[in-house]
């Protein structure tokens, strides 16, 4: 009989973890939200933008061989290099050899909804998971208002103590997992995607600021991403620093938009920056973890038939740390069924 997984979260986590387990069980995915986590697009006007991740960068061949087959030719490869610049505003090139940068043709939520699809995985988007009990042979999981028995879970959210706190299981691992999370911190950061009716000419795709003394922490340009922006256009993807962020709680989706522009404007000597035609924002309240949990936690919990994945384990934003988490709870769930 094939056995059934739950996996709570439908970003790049999820779905690696998805993917990896596609020839050894039935995956069943819920997500509170939406597919693709921060890996997460808008579309207006004939634009795509990506305004949470912005990329993934894969660390080596076989990641990035595997990110081809998996997205094919809806793939969307950028090879313009990131520049750096200070807290004065001075720009420099960035590190030579820099590789390619992926994100989808219709968003770099593609690549998560590409590994969920080829994963054969169902997927319940809207829909949290509300109360985890173990029992003798695996989990039951109660979401959409509904209990489903599982024979393993993997759960991925950054937010995923509340789960723990919440579940009826009785073991020092939902301790330990509770703790973790709670000594684990993250931070904030406002994102805004600026259009533009005229093009930018300048020798890279993005900034990223060293010395983590400006209000920008990173400046890219969506025009650099075949199947984006239409010729003659721009979007710039500005996220401003957690610093900006953490110092202005209360600040307004206008007043973000309104500083990104400002400061893209002084920071690309370009006036007309500060008045874009429309806008997007977000805050995103769990952009970067500050740093990662104990790794032997992943060890302890397989025999709880439990796989744990995400950014909060991997303790980095990288997107393709966060792949790799979910594909290895997989593999290694996988292995036990």
């Amino acid at each position: 009989m094939t056995p059934n997984v739950c996996v709570v979260g439908a970003g790049i986590a999820g779905a690696g973890a998805a993917y990896a387990l596609r020839e050894r069980a039935a995956v069943t995915v819920f997500e509170a939200d939406a597919i693709g986590g921060r890996m997460v697009s808008g579309t207006r006007d004939g634009c795509v933008y990506d305004y949470g991740a912005n990329y993934v960068d894969p660390p080596d061949e076989q990641v990035e061989a595997q990110l081809q087959s998996v997205v094919g030719d809806d793939l969307a490869v950028t090879t313009d290099d990131v520049w750096i610049f200070d807290a004065e505003g001075t720009i420099e090139e960035g590190r030579p050899n820099q590789g390619r940068k992926l994100s989808g043709r219709n968003g770099i939520d593609e690549i998560v909804a590409a590994y969920l699809d080829a994963s054969g995985a169902t997927v319940h988007e809207q829909t949290p998971v509300a109360h985890l009990s173990r029992t003798d042979d695996g989990w039951r999981v109660t979401a959409g208002g509904e209990q489903r028995p599982f024979d393993a879970l993997v759960v991925t959210p950054p937010t995923c103590e509340a789960l723990f706190e919440d579940a009826d299981w009785e073991a020092d691992l939902r301790e330990q997992l509770i703790a973790a999370r709670e000594r684990q911190s993250y931070r904030t950061i406002d994102s805004v995607a600026l259009h533009y009716p005229f093009a930018l000419d300048v020798p890279y795709y993005a900034l990223v600021n060293t010395d983590k003394d400006h209000a920008v922490g990173w400046l890219s340009r969506d025009s650099c991403k075949p199947g984006h922006v239409p010729d003659g256009e721009e979007i710039l993807i500005v996220q401003l620093s957690p610093a900006w962020s953490a110092g202005r709680p209360e600040a307004t989706p206008e007043q973000a938009a309104e500083a990104a522009a400002d400061h893209a404007a002084t920071l690309l000597a370009e006036d007309r920056l500060a008045g874009p035609d429309w806008w997007d924002h977000d805050r995103f309240t769990r952009a970067l973890p500050g740093d990662r949990v104990n790794p032997a936690l992943v060890e302890y919990a397989l025999p709880h038939d439990l796989g744990l994945a995400g950014d909060w384990l991997a303790g980095t934003g990288r997107t393709h740390a966060a792949l790799e988490t979910g594909l290895d709870a997989g593999r290694r769930l996988g292995k036990r069924l």
